[in-house]
């Protein structure tokens, strides 16, 4: 049987495990996929605790995870535009299924990998990758304006501030201040979130305010950078829909479509986007992998190498 790491119960990290699963199948436009490498997104522990369980309802067990890269081995009824053998990545069916040997994507959700891909990078692209090219269309920074990002040092915030950049915009992050050198290695002026002074360095770096937002971290970090949000200021936020609204925000959100997912590939081969994967795990070491994500210290994008089953 194929063999998936997911969870038993909704809960801590105490319900994970690995587990011998059915072979899924395919249904009408979707392809089942060899799995070689699977993303590893802070979503994936929000559903395991239950936090998504309202609007995505699963049968327990569970598999965790959400975009993988791999070869399709079978087609379901309805799908055109791809074939067996075909190197593919996208996000699967369903919002979970990735940590696995096997996993099912729709294929709109799902495109072709380009020559000079890697299976790693294109596992890093569906989920945050995604969110950040989407996002940063939505905001629509134009050349020459600010964009402040919050959650600089992450899979998205990593993406967002190299697309922004590229396109001239200027970008300010917020991360810990450990990760100031990764924040500006991606092309923005990094501000250290856990120091006292944060809201008066970002005024002293947005005297006029920021010209657009892209707040990954939600709760209450929009308060506490209220004093660069102008009338003008466009804000995208993973915040809830009560602190959205006081700041005249729009929520953050991601269609992934196969559009998306080959214009970011294409950046990817073209040397103009690095996914900047920060870790790849083995397959056995899942646990450890998405316990990093978890604790907020994962620095870029972290992967599940799937090409070995564990022992």
């Amino acid at each position: 049987m194929p063999l998936a790491y997911g969870f038993i119960d909704y809960g801590g990290p105490d319900v994970q495990r690995f587990l011998d699963v059915p072979e899924p199948e395919p249904q009408r436009g979707e392809v089942l996929v060899e799995v070689r490498a699977a993303g590893v997104n802070p979503v994936d522990w929000k559903v395991r605790a239950g936090m998504h369980r309202a609007f995505l309802p699963l049968n327990l067990p569970a598999v965790l995870g959400r975009e993988v890269a791999g070869t399709v081995v079978r087609i379901g009824p309805g799908v055109t535009g791809l074939a067996v053998g075909d190197a593919i990545f996208g996000s699967t069916v369903g919002g979970s299924g990735g940590y696995a040997e096997l996993a099912v994507l729709p294929q709109d959700r799902a495109a072709r990998m380009p020559a000079g891909l890697s299976f790693t990078d294109a596992a890093a692209l569906p989920i945050a990758a995604g969110t950040a090219y989407e996002g940063l269309a939505a905001l629509a920074p134009a050349s020459g304006q600010t964009l402040l990002i919050l959650g600089a040092g992450g899979g998205v915030g990593a993406v967002a501030a190299q697309i922004a950049a590229m396109d001239g915009v200027r970008v300010v992050g917020t991360a810990s201040g450990g990760k100031r050198t990764f924040v500006e290695s991606l092309g923005a002026t990094a501000v250290a979130y856990d120091r006292d002074d944060v809201a008066d360095r970002l005024r002293e770096l947005l005297p006029e305010g920021a010209d657009t937002v892209l707040d990954l971290v939600g709760g209450d970090a929009l308060q506490g950078v209220a004093g660069v949000l102008t009338t003008g200021t466009r804000v995208l936020t993973v915040a809830g829909a009560q602190t959205a609204a006081r700041f005249g925000a729009r929520p953050l959100s991601r269609v992934g479509g196969p559009e998306t997912l080959s214009a970011l590939a294409g950046l990817v081969v073209a040397g103009k986007l690095d996914p900047r994967v920060g870790r790849v795990f083995p397959f056995a070491a899942a646990a450890d992998a998405l316990a990093l994500v978890e604790a907020g210290h994962a620095t870029g994008k972290v992967v599940l190498d799937v090409t070995t089953r564990p022992s």
